[in-house]
């Protein structure tokens, strides 16, 4: 299966992402990593991505082959991250067949009901069990 984490700004969050899916996933599984810039995608890599790309092009073209994508919520709204989330970048991410993990990260003033204020620890805890529980829920073929 092929797990997708995409950032952008410095890649702290994509990069504990990262570490903590080969940590629940272990190696039978693909990571990729997107990058808005190549700040984020230097980052993630570091932390153990096998496959790595950077800006809108390699994240339209890579997702279509990707099962689930994990990201900070601020990746689908259009101008967000000091403006590196681009409208092709939100087309790409809603557009792709996967399960989309997002975290629901509040530094747009968007509030999400239901989805309590938590630490980011908590955040990154939950999706992480949460991508473990769908890679694990697919019968091989």
């Amino acid at each position: 299966m092929r797990v997708c984490v995409i950032d952008g700004r410095g890649g702290g969050l994509g990069s504990r992402l990262v570490a903590g899916l080969q940590s629940e996933l272990g190696s039978s599984h693909n990571i990729v990593a997107l990058g808005t810039n190549t700040v984020a995608a230097a980052a993630m890599k570091q932390a153990g991505a096998e496959q790595v790309g950077v800006g809108p092009r390699a994240i339209a073209g890579t997702l279509p082959s990707v099962d689930v994508i994990v990201a900070s919520l601020n990746l689908v709204l259009p101008g967000a991250m000091l403006g590196e989330v681009t409208p092709d970048i939100v087309q790409a991410i809603l557009g792709a067949r996967a399960t989309k993990v997002l975290l629901p990260l509040n530094r747009a003033r968007l509030e999400i009901v239901g989805a309590g204020a938590s630490t980011l620890e908590a955040l990154i805890t939950e999706s992480l069990l949460r991508v473990r529980s769908l890679v694990n829920s697919v019968q091989p073929t």
